[in-house]
């Protein structure tokens, strides 16, 4: 179990899940510990598999669902393998995202922003959508997805990246209204410069701040859990004091 959590028998989908490291893993790592069974979603099918067999060796129910979440279907289907595999959605991490690239806007073709709306607002926007309409007839749930320190202020190179995430935050917002009657919370994260792999090893400035990957995943599963049952529409930043 991580920490004092515990997702005993909650069925948990975790997406961004493919590559060893990354948050993503470390979020799905840290629900199968806690108890939960899983269903894990990205677009790397090799990683995934051995994600997959990590987690079943700590002795977790877990389902692999490999596929490009920003097509409608195969969003979709990701949430129906865990209806047909465990019955229910209880919770849903959207940590499928990331930076692509940076650079000015005026030297930025639009394929720059349409790429980082793709992978960190429509991947959120579908999967999100899907498990909400299972959720709506469980008559609960909860939604924690990945905004960034960047969508509160901007960043000079990362406007569309910025944009992009600012997109996660808004549309966090929005779903935790539409869904708050249907005793579903919605909550999002926004993470400072995390200490992952690809970070340390593109990141040259000594005077970084790093945020810890252990300190953003224990924010997913505060969100996640019944201690922050009274806690929605909020983008909890998680960035050691930077803005």
């Amino acid at each position: 179990m991580d920490g004092n959590f515990d997702f005993g028998n909650r069925v948990v989908v975790v997406t961004g899940v493919g590559r060893t490291g990354q948050i993503g893993h470390a979020v799905a790592e840290a629900f199968a510990r806690a108890g939960a069974k899983l269903v894990i979603a990205d677009r790397n099918a090799v990683g995934l598999a051995q994600r997959a067999k990590e987690f079943a060796a700590l002795g977790c129910d877990v389902r692999p669902a490999a596929g490009d979440l920003t097509e409608p279907d195969v969003a979709r289907w990701v949430i129906e393998q865990a209806l047909e595999t465990f019955g229910r959605v209880d919770i849903l991490a959207n940590v499928a995202g990331g930076l692509t690239g940076t650079g000015d806007v005026t030297e930025s073709e639009v394929d720059v922003l349409e790429r980082e709306l793709a992978i960190n607002v429509t991947t959120m926007f579908l999967v999100s959508r899907e498990a909400a309409k299972q959720m709506m007839r469980q008559r609960n749930g909860a939604i924690v997805s990945f905004a960034s320190v960047a969508a509160l202020s901007a960043k000079p190179g990362m406007a569309a990246y910025s944009a992009a995430k600012a997109g996660v935050a808004s549309l966090t917002r929005s779903l935790a209204l539409e869904l708050r009657d249907h005793g579903i919370r919605v909550n999002a994260v926004a993470p400072g410069l995390v200490r992952t792999a690809d970070n340390r090893a593109s990141v040259s400035d000594r005077s970084a701040r790093w945020v810890e990957m252990q300190d953003v995943v224990h924010a997913v599963l505060f969100l996640a859990s019944d201690l922050a049952a009274g806690i929605t529409g909020h983008v909890l930043p998680v960035a050691a004091g930077e803005t």
